[in-house]
C-alpha cells in the first residue's frame, strides 16, 4: 500500500487524476477500521490531512447556506454551526465517542457512504449540495442523487469531496437514532426531520432502514397536503394524532430494512415509524413557539 500525502488541494486532485483507485484519507475514522479488519486493501491511499481549506467553513455568496468543508470535524459543527445547521448538530451528537468527533467529518461519512452514516438523514432532511472536484471540474451533486447503492455513491473515480453546501435552517430540525446504547454504536436505524417554512414543505432522512439513506417521499407529500390544507402553517394549530399517525405509517413503509445482528426488518420499520412521529410533534411545537410568529414578522432568515 502506497500513502500519497499531498500538501495543496491541486496536488491532491492530481494525485487522484493518476491514482483514480486511490482511497481519501482524513478522519480516518471509517476507513483505517477497515483496513485494520483486513476488510479492505487499498493500492493507495490519500492523506488530506494537510489541506487546511477542508477544515473550515463559510457561507455561501447570498449568505442563505453554509459551504461546510469535508473534514470539519463533528466537534465544531456541535460547537459553531447548531443556530444554521441543527439538524446536522443533533446527528454529530450521536456520532461514536469524543475522540472520533474530533477527528471525523460529513465528508468522511459521504465518501463511505453507509446506510447507518449519522449525518445522512440529517443532509437529506435539509436538502443538501455534495461539492465534487476533479482536475476537469467542480460539481455539484444534490443529495438526493448522492446515493447509488450499498456504500457507493455518484462520485467519478478521478473526484473528491471538496464541501457540502447545506442551506440555513428556516425552521425546526430534529433527529432521532436507535441504537443498543448512547455511545460508540452504529445506529440501529435513524430519522431526520425539518420544517421548511419558507416554501412551507417538510423534508425527511432515513437512515439504516435501507439499502441507502432515503427519504419517506410519500409521507413527506401526505404531510405537505394535511398542513396546507387545513391551514396549520398559519394559524399554528397543534397537529392532530391522525395526522401524526399516518405520517408514521408513511414513514415507516418508506422503508427497506434487512435482518442483521443490531435488529430485525420489522424493528427497524416500527421504531422509524416511532421516531417519524416523535420528531415532527418536536418539531411542530418549536415551530408553534417561536418559528411561525418570526416568520410572519420575516424575521427568519
Amino acid at each position: 500500500m502506497d500513502f500519497l500525502r499531498p500538501a495543496t488541494w491541486e496536488e491532491a486532485l492530481a494525485a487522484k487524476a493518476e491514482h483514480p483507485s486511490a482511497v481519501p484519507i482524513a478522519g480516518g475514522t471509517d476507513v483505517m477500521v477497515e483496513i485494520n479488519f483486513d476488510h479492505r486493501r487499498p493500492e493507495y491511499l490519500l492523506d488530506l490531512t494537510r489541506i487546511g481549506d477542508l477544515q473550515t467553513w463559510d457561507t455561501v455568496p447570498g449568505g442563505d447556506a453554509v459551504r461546510l468543508g469535508a473534514s470539519v470535524p463533528y466537534t465544531r459543527i456541535m460547537e459553531n454551526l447548531r443556530g444554521e445547521l441543527p439538524g446536522l448538530a443533533l446527528a454529530a451528537h450521536t456520532v461514536a465517542s469524543p475522540q472520533i468527533r474530533n477527528r471525523g467529518g460529513v465528508g468522511g461519512n459521504l465518501g463511505t457512504a453507509s446506510p447507518a452514516g449519522d449525518a445522512h438523514p440529517a443532509l437529506l432532511a435539509a436538502g443538501a449540495e455534495v461539492e465534487a472536484e476533479s482536475v476537469r471540474g467542480t460539481r455539484l451533486i444534490p443529495i438526493d442523487d448522492f446515493y447509488t447503492g450499498v456504500k457507493r455513491n455518484a462520485l467519478a473515480p478521478d473526484e473528491l469531496i471538496r464541501a457540502v453546501r447545506v442551506q440555513k435552517a428556516d425552521g425546526p430540525q430534529q433527529f432521532s437514532k436507535v441504537g443498543t446504547r448512547n455511545a460508540m454504536v452504529i445506529a440501529v436505524c435513524a430519522f431526520g426531520l425539518a420544517l421548511h417554512p419558507e416554501t412551507r414543505t417538510v423534508r425527511t432522512g432515513i437512515g439504516s432502514a435501507a439499502p441507502t439513506p432515503i427519504r419517506a417521499r410519500t409521507a413527506e407529500e401526505f404531510l405537505n397536503a394535511a398542513l396546507e390544507g387545513g391551514g396549520f402553517w398559519d394559524n399554528g394549530k397543534i397537529i392532530t394524532p391522525s395526522v401524526a399517525k399516518r405520517f408514521a405509517e408513511l414513514s415507516a413503509a418508506a422503508c427497506n430494512p434487512i435482518d442483521d445482528v443490531r435488529g430485525t426488518a420489522d424493528y427497524r420499520r416500527h421504531a422509524v415509524g416511532v421516531m417519524a412521529r416523535r420528531t415532527l410533534m418536536w418539531t411542530w411545537e418549536a415551530y408553534r413557539a417561536t418559528g411561525r410568529d418570526a416568520h410572519r414578522k420575516g424575521e427568519v432568515a
